[in-house]
């Protein structure tokens, strides 16, 4: 009968730890095509996966083309012919590109709310060799 007095009062008192964890975990991108720090040969699709679903109206991305080959002092420079889509019940944001993406380096830089309401951001950077 002590065991299970034992048991109880570890159960009260982690329940708020195992809680409040749980509302920490924020939005953050858990897969990304093309994956986080990797060389492709060509994209014309840019995928985000989150580990929960979004809030579109509060989900942004933007394609920025950060360093290109043959330009010491290339400066950023935003790439604007995609449109967004949604899937996956909201967690997977896609970026289709009017054109490939021509040789550089990139970042994508998104920002967005999920269910607790605040707004996270982040990169995934890329090479297009």
């Amino acid at each position: 009968m002590k065991f299970a007095s034992v048991y109880a009062a570890l159960a009260i008192v982690s329940a708020p730890i195992l809680l409040s964890s749980a509302a920490l975990a924020h939005t953050k991108v858990v897969a990304s095509t093309p994956a986080e720090g990797t060389t492709v040969g060509s994209v014309r699709v840019v995928t985000l996966t989150f580990n929960e679903a979004l809030l579109p109206p509060t989900a942004a991305a933007s394609i920025v083309m950060t360093g290109m080959p043959g330009m010491a002092n290339h400066g950023d420079m935003a790439i604007r012919n995609f449109t967004t889509a949604w899937s996956n019940g909201n967690k997977t944001m896609t970026l289709n590109l009017k054109k490939p993406l021509a040789k550089g380096t990139y970042e994508v830089r998104w920002q967005a709310a999920g269910a607790d309401g605040h707004r996270m951001t982040g990169k995934v950077n890329f090479i297009i060799g």
